[in-house]
């Protein structure tokens, strides 16, 4: 079986609903902590890279030194045109390894849909036309030099890009699911209640989302997974 390495930053922030997709195209996934394993990482070792979200910033390198690490093992994986999937914090991690500014930007919080480039129409990310995404993310990326920019929304521009076939960094969550929201909301009801929402109006939108968004998702990996053959 094809070898898929999820690297996460923390336990709840998984693959979600990109799992069983994964697994359908033959991958064997293997989790590994991005604060406590890089040291016996190998960057070339797997035949996919997902780097998933997380809390922080990827200029916060003096609060965590294993920032440096993470982003010297995306930045090898992409030289060696390696496959490599980055979600919201995993997306500007990938970014700031290919030399785009990684900052504070707009908050945005909840479900709404994407606004697809050309570019993005043509790709694994038409799957998703029309589908609210989540959204949970404080920072935004610039799109790096030689990236195409695939999707956006009136809030954050830079929502997604691709890089060649082999490198898709998503600012958004498609991969958003139940039971682990259930974590996000437990962790995170402060980011909740500073867009002025509540869990019960989170976990109600959530609910009618999810599984639009699970068929949707699951078919824009599926695409993507094709397209690195």
């Amino acid at each position: 079986m094809k070898q898929a390495i999820a690297l996460y930053h923390l336990v709840f922030e998984d693959l979600g609903s990109l799992g069983p997709a994964l697994r359908d195209a033959g991958y064997e996934i293997s989790y590994r902590s991005a604060v406590h394993d890089l040291p016996s990482l190998d960057p070339k070792a797997a035949d996919l890279l997902v780097i998933c979200g997380g809390p922080i910033g990827v200029y916060e390198e003096a609060s965590f030194p294993f920032i440096k690490d993470e982003k010297r093992i995306i930045a090898e994986r992409l030289a060696a045109g390696l496959p490599t999937l980055g979600i919201c914090l995993g997306g500007q991690m990938m970014a700031s390894a290919l030399g785009a500014e990684v900052k504070p930007g707009p908050k945005e919080l909840g479900f709404s849909t994407l606004s697809l480039t050309e570019a993005g129409a043509q790709s694994p990310l038409q799957h998703l036309a029309g589908v609210p995404v989540l959204h949970w993310h404080g920072d935004t990326f610039d799109i790096p030099a030689g990236a195409e920019l695939l999707a956006s929304t009136d809030i954050c521009r830079n929502q997604a890009f691709a890089m060649g076939r082999h490198a898709l960094g998503l600012q958004f969550h498609p991969e958003g699911d139940f039971p682990a929201l259930e974590d996000w909301f437990v962790a995170y009801g402060g980011d909740l209640a500073s867009a002025k929402l509540t869990v019960p109006q989170m976990r109600a939108a959530a609910q009618e989302a999810v599984p639009q968004l699970r068929t949707a998702a699951q078919k824009m990996l599926s695409a993507w997974l094709a397209g690195l053959a």
